[in-house]
């Protein structure tokens, strides 16, 4: 996360990578930078490891978190990002972000495929924790369908209202500990087969997150938030 309100700090695809580098930079699964914006409270700028640029639902999270660091937000406003203008609740510890709308999901055999901000692969299976993610995910990431544009691909288990799962992000290329557009993805999908549930929870390796849904009456879906925490991890400088 960097104050970049000034648009003083310029990143190169090589700075971005580096900064991501586990090794040899600061260790991340992307760069957000918190911008001015004319019209809204903050312009949340993502950029994934190999630098990229997409919507970023956990991003968002924290890039709210940040910006209420910053002083420059309350407890609820909107922020620009890439896909469009995103609405945000802080209540007691946690932060809500309002995601687009979706159209009615289509499954083919024991798949779907969800744009929240970021598209998704939601494959079903008997239990993530048995999956070569990395293995798996790339076969299905760089498969001749989506190798061009790449998917993010995320294996899932179903419960009543709520879902188990592990992602593989295009970008990052490799398995990341919580994905929040595949989460609200995964949770999109969860309730297009169970029509009496308004909300998901979501367990990933990373914790715990809820989806909230309101359904359209031609089967898709509106007014979807992503709610979890969002918590500092540690501050500093360094040197591009």
């Amino acid at each position: 996360m960097i104050d970049n309100r000034n648009g003083a700090v310029q990143l190169s695809v090589e700075q971005i990578t580096r900064l991501c580098n586990r090794k040899f930079g600061v260790g991340s699964d992307g760069v957000v930078l918190i911008e001015s914006h004319a019209a809204e409270d903050f312009y949340m700028n993502f950029y994934n490891p190999d630098g990229s640029q997409s919507f970023c639902g956990n991003g968002s999270r924290c890039a709210v978190a940040f910006a209420g660091y910053l002083g420059m937000v309350g407890n609820h406003g909107v922020f620009g990002a890439i896909d469009k203008a995103h609405a945000f609740i802080v209540n007691d510890g946690e932060i809500a972000i309002q995601m687009k709308d979706v159209g009615a999901v289509e499954w083919e055999n024991d798949h779907c495929i969800i744009h929240t901000g970021s598209p998704h692969f939601i494959k079903m299976t008997e239990d993530p924790e048995k999956m070569d993610v990395g293995s798996e995910g790339a076969a299905i990431r760089y498969s001749e369908r989506f190798a061009e544009e790449g998917i993010n691909v995320n294996f899932v288990r179903m419960g009543e209202g709520e879902l188990w799962m592990r992602t593989y992000e295009r970008g990052v290329e490799a398995e990341t500990l919580s994905c929040g557009t595949g989460v609200t993805a995964a949770a999109l999908s969860l309730a297009a087969m169970q029509p009496s549930v308004n909300e998901v929870l979501v367990h990933t390796r990373g914790g715990d997150l809820r989806v909230k849904l309101e359904r359209t009456p031609e089967g898709g879906f509106h007014d979807v938030w992503l709610c979890g925490p969002a918590q500092p991890v540690f501050q500093g400088s360094i040197e591009l």
